[in-house]
């Protein structure tokens, strides 16, 4: 199964100029979604990992039918003000300005292994942030996973050492 047949490509939004990958036919396919969770999954095995850190929103879809598929914990990692209990937080930069991602407290501790997952890689921004995040707790990035990796926004740059890989690069 080729899982760029069930990605949509739409030029010109969220702006002009902008060629937005949507997941919405893939997310419409069973069989294509299961696909998907089976090779992340399989990906998944080759690290030895303790929870599944899953950034809002798109993650979520994927995070936790993995985190189900593995066995493992599933931690959000929501934007700001979202999450009730005390919260870790990270501020990560877009093109127009900035934001902040948070997570609670004691959901990473000092030695978990720990795969983020996400929907799509583009600057690299959020998921740096996310990995802030569990660092500040003390835990370790093992991974990180995505679905669609944009590869001229040079995303992996922005990640440095960290192991990342995608299903489906553009």
């Amino acid at each position: 199964m080729n899982l760029k047949d069930y990605i949509r490509d739409v030029p010109d939004f969220p702006q002009p100029g902008i060629l937005f990958r949507d997941i919405t036919p893939l997310l419409r396919d069973s069989d294509a979604l299961n696909h998907t969770i089976d090779l992340l999954a399989e990906r998944c095995r080759e690290y030895d990992i303790d929870i599944i850190v899953a950034i809002e929103s798109r993650g979520f879809i994927f995070g936790a039918p993995l985190a189900c598929r593995l066995g493992k914990p599933l931690v959000p990692v929501r934007k700001e003000g979202k999450l009730p209990g005390d919260t870790v937080s990270a501020e990560y930069f877009l093109e127009y300005g900035s934001s902040r991602v948070e997570m609670h407290l004691g959901d990473v501790g000092p030695g978990d292994q720990v795969l983020i997952i996400d929907d799509l890689l583009a600057t690299g921004g959020t998921l740096a942030a996310a990995a802030h995040l569990v660092e500040a707790c003390e835990g370790e990035v093992a991974a990180m996973g995505l679905v669609i990796e944009l590869e001229d926004l040079g995303g992996r740059n922005t990640l440095g050492a960290y192991d990342v890989f995608s299903l489906i690069q553009y």
